[in-house]
């Protein structure tokens, strides 16, 4: 059957013909706008402007190749018995060796994001979290620890994003009295696209708009790393494993059993890559899978599911873990992969409308993906605690509260907690969005420690020493203000309508 185009009949490989014109016209124009912003670059800056648009017009012409889901559904394997280990099933390391494989780690935390979605300037990693310590102070103290407990040398990088690298530079001042080594490195900085016409927004490197550049996502670690000379340098130290995770995630600390499996050489071959996977919950849905997938084991992400198939991907008992996105590597495998240009991570299309009205997309890849592209890489399920994710602040509320002690950095359940699940908490968007309107609302971090479930709408404040109990539902409707009295002790209530407690 032939298709119809502006009323011209073409026939399938005439239209496949057309497409690939079409493609091949695309990328000409982009390299053509490239090579005219180029000229915009400072001196100083046009070589390293120049490799930045290379690495992004390879990005580009495999998003303009890509066609459909990367994953063909009835491709998709049962995974083997050992693809996912059980992190109690992993063997402790003994004292004797555990100074020697710390020595060959390195700690890598992902810095490039900004705390915009929770109502903050600068990057997200020096908003304060508990105790007035923020992301990194809490980061350095677990490093520092680590150092001082074991007498050992375990650096800590930060990835930066143009965002954060210089507000970063000016915080790590501060650290220069601690016994932790700390290394930064830049992530590329690349056009973002306008939608309609596939070309840059930008019409200037220098003194451009900031909304027309993007840092693309995680999985741009390997490349920048490589680049920045630190992996290199690291070889050369005799590091042999790095431990990549979310700043954000505060239950991604260093955990010796891990390491002790990524450099166990005795064990049946040890793993290049491990994948920390948690079992999922109604919360997680979203998150990404693990798979086997043409032999090899795989991360599966939801924009990569035919949407037929993504009520079977958020189902719990199809798909029973997910991907925390705290990664072990080994630095020797990255090196050559990157070296080798084998990495082939799936192009993840972000869309975006700019303030003055232009809708763009960015190109991102995600860190999990390059997991295929490891000789020998599996999963390790581990515990619940591991991922501990400051999104939003509702996540801030549950680490702020008495749900969790602080030890040398590390937030660790009350042990006064019955059982070990977080609860479920949603505050209004409206009200508690920002940490700063957030933090007006309560006297003081409410009692959370037999929480079931707190979902809080409206115009809520909350007075000295609340206590939570069971499931909790406070509703403010539009023009309604509840003000709950010091010492309250709600339990399995719902309150709604207006009440406000006056003094005298």
């Amino acid at each position: 059957m032939a298709e119809t185009l502006f009323n011209h009949s073409r026939t399938p490989n005439e239209t496949t013909e057309f497409k690939e014109l079409t493609k091949r016209d695309a990328q000409s124009q982009l390299a053509h706008e490239l090579s005219k912003l180029l000229l915009t670059a400072p001196a100083h800056q046009r070589q390293q402007t120049e490799h930045m648009f290379q690495g992004f017009q390879k990005l580009f012409l495999k998003f303009l190749q890509d066609i459909g889901p990367s994953v063909e559904w009835q491709k998709i394997e049962t995974l083997p018995g050992d693809a996912v280990k059980n992190y109690s099933d992993l063997k402790e390391p003994s004292e004797d060796v555990l100074n020697e494989m710390l020595n060959k780690l390195v700690v890598i935390k992902l810095n490039g994001g900004l705390g915009t979605s929770m109502g903050c300037t600068g990057p997200k990693s020096v908003i304060p979290v508990r105790s007035d310590l923020t992301f990194l102070d809490l980061t350095v103290q677990q490093i520092e620890h680590l150092n001082k407990t074991y007498n050992v040398d375990v650096p800590l990088v930060l990835m930066n994003s143009f965002n954060t690298e210089e507000d970063t530079q000016k915080v790590l001042k501060k650290y220069r009295g601690f016994n932790v080594k700390i290394y930064t490195f830049e992530q590329n900085k690349y056009p973002r696209i306008n939608r309609e016409s596939m070309l840059p927004v930008a019409t200037s490197v220098e003194n451009s708009d900031p909304e027309a550049w993007y840092p693309p996502g995680h999985g741009d670690f390997y490349e920048s790393f490589h680049k920045s000379g630190l992996l290199q340098q690291f070889i050369d130290q005799g590091k042999e494993v790095c431990f990549v995770s979310n700043i954000d995630n505060l239950g991604a600390t260093v955990d010796v059993n891990i390491l002790n499996t990524m450099l166990n050489h005795s064990s049946d071959p040890h793993p290049e890559f491990i994948m920390e996977v948690t079992d999922k919950t109604i919360a997680d849905v979203k998150g990404g899978t693990l798979i086997q997938y043409e032999g090899k084991l795989r991360l599966l992400e939801i924009a990569q599911v035919p949407k037929e198939h993504v009520d079977e991907f958020k189902s719990v008992k199809t798909f029973k873990i997910f991907n925390t996105n705290n990664l072990w590597m080994s630095l020797r495998s990255i090196a050559s992969l990157v070296q080798e240009g084998m990495l082939d991570m799936e192009i993840i299309v972000n869309h975006k409308h700019l303030d003055y009205g232009i809708n763009v997309i960015q190109l991102e890849t995600a860190s999990g993906a390059a997991m295929k592209d490891f000789a020998r890489a599996i999963g390790i399920n581990v515990p619940r605690k591991r991922f501990l994710p400051v999104k939003k602040t509702s996540d801030l509320l549950a680490v702020m509260s008495s749900l969790y002690l602080m030890k040398n950095g590390t937030l660790e359940m009350s042990p006064k907690r019955a059982f070990p699940t977080v609860p479920l908490v949603k505050l209004g968007e409206n009200h508690f969005a920002k940490v700063r309107d957030f933090l007006r609302r309560f006297a003081s971090i409410p009692d959370m420690l037999e929480l079931d479930h707190l979902t809080v709408s409206g115009d809520v404040t909350f007075g000295k020493g609340v206590s939570l109990r069971g499931t909790v539902i406070i509703i403010a409707n539009h023009g309604d203000r509840i003000d709950i009295p010091a010492g309250a002790i709600l339990e399995n209530k719902i309150v709604s309508g207006n009440l406000r407690i006056l003094d005298h």
